[in-house]
């Protein structure tokens, strides 16, 4: 019993201060990071937006982030016309987890990865919950042109929406083509596909 308490003792005692800094931690990475392939130190740097908000913990001064949020938003090239592809070739790409690893092709298109964080499809039953739900998505807010370009900016730089989300930005990174987040699009916004079931 002694033992027990000596020990949550101990816990409890950890100071603050304890906590690595980002300076440390990023230390710790380029340490035990190595290049191989693609995969290269460079992935490591963070730039302006992801310092400012690993500095802040997420929470950044309102008017830095507004205005980091706008600067953000002109990496965007939105595509002429119809902002929406087709659902069925979005479903394999939320699915899909490959793309930009040390054994991926350099410049071969990868995965979404969207159900690592977000429920989609309710046919689908491992799924992430970091990320909100999507199910019923294009069902609840229409498919207007409106909805289309915000869920097409939201995937190609979430960071123009909100900016120290966590989603990666997929269209800004390379991860994903245009073509693909308008098949992403699709695939949360058609009332036929399995998400607006």
């Amino acid at each position: 019993m002694n033992v027990a308490l000596g020990l949550l003792g101990a816990l409890v005692a950890v100071p603050a201060w304890a906590e690595p800094t980002p300076a440390e931690v990023q230390k710790i990475m380029q340490r035990d990071f190595h290049p191989r392939g693609q995969a290269t130190m460079e992935r490591l740097a963070q730039d302006g937006v992801q310092r400012v908000c690993t500095e802040t913990r997420d929470k950044p001064p309102a008017e830095v982030a507004k205005a980091l949020e706008a600067d953000q938003m002109k990496t965007i090239a939105f595509p002429q016309g119809s902002l929406m592809g087709d659902w069925k070739r979005g479903e394999p790409i939320a699915q899909s987890g490959r793309g930009l690893t040390w054994a991926d092709k350099a410049g071969e298109p990868g995965g979404g990865s969207c159900y690592n964080c977000h429920e989609l499809s309710p046919k689908e039953l491992s799924h992430g919950t970091i990320g909100p739900s999507l199910r019923g998505f294009g069902r609840t807010r229409g498919a207007s042109p409106e909805i289309q370009r915000y869920v097409y900016g939201k995937i190609t730089n979430a960071k123009a929406y909100n900016l120290c989300s966590q989603m990666p930005r997929l269209g800004l990174s390379g991860t994903l083509t245009p073509e693909q987040i308008k098949d992403l699009v699709a695939l949360l916004l058609d009332p036929a596909s399995p998400v607006n079931e």
